[in-house]
């Protein structure tokens, strides 16, 4: 009896997943790939590299543009829920759903702009996400056609099912932001983690010319690139998804000499890691340094 008693408070148990847990299995759903494959290969075709694709990064306002624009339209959609649960005007309600439609369009596309350079883990719950967004808006179009026929009730019934599902794609957009940090800055706190003070950091002569390397500053990885007797100190991992940027290429940008992160493409001014190229937005973490009278170079986080 006893053993029979915690056999079923186990099963009980079993049962309680946390909702996140839940959604971690769609990280692992390889059945996903093919069409992740084919639909990324096609956005980064289409878009390219250039001031577009940066628009629809957020390069401009320094964080992704993609979260910003999905809250105005949950927000209009929200909204209409509350007027369609008073009752406090059909008009209104149209008015809302309408306004959501339409700012859904560019969400899409800085969505699709942002996912096209995620790993595959995070573009796997990102499918479904933009899944599950797609079917809230064709629930509000349909709730849209029958409001306009005059059929409120199931107008506002349909709205009801788009702002559930709406609502799922904002958890998930939750789930990749804050469980996956997708978009989320992945160098700010390397600043922060240096002594105050000026450190040793190896000798001039190891620094070959004109290439990239990677250095340790205590438990802190660095990339470092010597020009002549210039030499310039960034926080090696990158902002975006934290690429290694001494393993990316040197490019120039309007005359400026630009690391390029290997993974996704982010390129970073060397001077001082402002964004030049997403998808990256965050200025990547930069360092002062000097040559002592004996050759050997000193860096401290740039104010």
């Amino acid at each position: 009896m006893e053993e029979t008693t915690r056999s079923r408070r186990t099963g009980r148990m079993a049962r309680r997943v946390p909702a996140a847990e839940v959604f971690d299995g769609l990280e692992r759903a390889t059945v996903l790939d093919r069409p992740i494959a084919v639909i990324s290969k096609q956005v980064r075709r289409k878009l390219g590299p250039g001031k577009t694709r940066d628009f629809l990064h957020g390069v401009p306002i320094g964080h992704p543009l993609h979260p910003a624009l999905a809250m105005v339209s949950f927000g209009c959609w929200l909204s209409a829920g509350v007027v369609d649960m008073t009752k406090t005007g059909s008009r209104a309600a149209r008015t809302l759903i309408l306004a959501g439609l339409g700012s859904a369009v560019p969400t899409v596309a800085a969505g699709l702009t942002d996912w096209s350079t995620l790993h595959r883990e995070q573009q796997r719950v990102g499918l479904v996400h933009a899944m599950t967004n797609a079917a809230a808006a064709v629930c509000y179009t349909g709730s849209l056609l029958l409001r306009m026929r005059g059929r409120e009730r199931a107008g506002r019934t349909l709205a009801y099912a788009g702002l559930a599902a709406a609502s799922a794609g904002g958890y998930l957009g939750g789930h990749m932001s804050y469980r996956q940090a997708a978009g989320a800055n992945h160098a700010e706190s390397v600043g922060h983690l240096v002594p105050l003070g000026w450190h040793d950091l190896c000798a001039l002569k190891e620094l070959p010319n004109g290439r990239p390397v990677r250095r340790r500053l205590g438990y802190i990885d660095l990339f470092v690139i010597r020009l002549g007797d210039d030499v310039n100190v960034l926080a090696d991992n990158c902002s975006h998804l934290g690429g290694p940027l001494h393993q990316g290429r040197v490019a120039m940008e309007n005359g400026e000499p630009c690391i390029v992160c290997p993974w996704h493409g982010s390129a970073f001014r060397i001077s001082d890691g402002r964004v030049t190229h997403g998808p990256a937005t965050s200025r990547q973490p930069a360092f002062q340094t000097r040559l002592r009278q004996d050759g050997v170079v000193q860096v401290r986080p740039a104010e």
